[in-house]
């Protein structure tokens, strides 16, 4: 695997004092529902409103002093390059994010606000990548990918170190998956410390591409679309290294949402365990109520971020689904 137990270990050391160790809370509604415990891992608590801070922080450490001089970009769905911001500005460095059309304005002025040079490019996460490899290539940037880069993945997998030491006898983890950052360095410390622990990928019907990719054996272009899941939007890249085969050999299993489930999932969250979460952090929650997962527990979901359009959170909490087949 590109990225190991002793890497995470290597990187929970590099960001320690600069992430959050975040709560572990149990859920006694969901608990009741399924009939095994239910913890939440609650990541959106996490000091930039998402588990990327993690990723971006630890990839940041690991370069040189020449090379954050330079300055860092990314392609973005928004917590990564709000992330990425927060974690060069801490270390004097400039970041610039590149980001599609369908990232939401909340995200965008928030990266500003932590003063990063932002590109709006296309409608695709695809389009705003061709900007970072031409900033790459014309300025000198250094790039730090969302989730195809060990230092990344090992950073993420730091959250599975803390599962485990919360909930020692975990059985079940829920992880949302993307780009597969998260999924990846999560799998790889449980099963680490834990082999018998399954890890299941959760995503939107939506564009959902390393679902997509991982029937496909391979890596594969899937048209990104709205989602309220916007976080887990965009592609896994076609020259993926790092997440594509660790999600392919660690991933128990991938569950698919509908639009309808993920809002489900966000009003369970506000109304029941009275957090306010974006629709890809509910999946976990989403799943369970869909009864898409077996009961096998003890069960963890992440709950990833909690960047959400406040506009948007209100249309769900109100009952009103806007994408796709489930719009009114």
């Amino acid at each position: 695997m590109p990225v190991q137990l002793d890497n995470i270990r290597a990187a929970a050391a590099r960001v320690g004092g600069r992430v959050l160790r975040t709560p572990m809370g149990e859920s006694g509604a969901l608990s009741e529902r399924v009939g095994v415990p239910v913890h939440l891992k609650l990541e959106h608590h996490q000091t930039t409103g998402s588990f990327k801070l993690r990723g971006a922080t630890n990839a940041v450490l690991s370069l040189s002093a020449e090379e954050r001089a330079r300055g860092v970009v990314a392609a973005s769905t928004g917590n990564h390059g709000r992330a990425l911001a927060f974690a060069a500005r801490a270390e004097g460095s400039l970041a610039t994010i590149c980001m599609s059309s369908l990232v939401p304005e909340n995200k965008v002025s928030e990266i500003r606000r932590l003063g990063a040079r932002v590109r709006i490019i296309g409608g695709s996460q695809d389009e705003a990548q061709e900007e970072v490899d031409r900033l790459v290539t014309e300025e000198g940037l250094v790039v730090v990918p969302p989730f195809d880069h060990p230092a990344v993945v090992a950073g993420q997998g730091t959250l599975g170190l803390e599962i485990v030491a919360q909930v020692p006898e975990v059985e079940t983890v829920l992880v949302p998956l993307s780009g597969g950052g998260l999924a990846a360095g999560i799998a790889a410390a449980v099963k680490g410390l834990k082999p018998s622990a399954r890890v299941i990928g959760l995503t939107m019907e939506r564009g959902a591409a390393m679902k997509a990719s991982l029937d496909a054996g391979g890596p594969v272009l899937v048209e990104e679309l709205p989602s309220l899941a916007d976080s887990l939007g965009g592609g896994i890249g076609l020259d993926n290294r790092v997440t594509f085969p660790m999600c392919h050999e660690l991933l128990d299993d991938v569950v698919l949402l509908s639009e309808a489930e993920i809002a489900a999932g966000m009003r369970h969250a506000y109304a029941v365990e009275r957090e306010v979460i974006e629709g890809a952090a509910a999946v976990g929650i989403a799943a369970l109520l869909a009864g898409k997962v077996a009961s096998r527990g003890p069960i963890v979901a992440i709950l990833s971020g909690r960047n959400v359009d406040m506009e948007q959170h209100r249309q769900v909490i109100n009952g009103d689904v806007i994408y796709g087949k489930d719009a009114a």
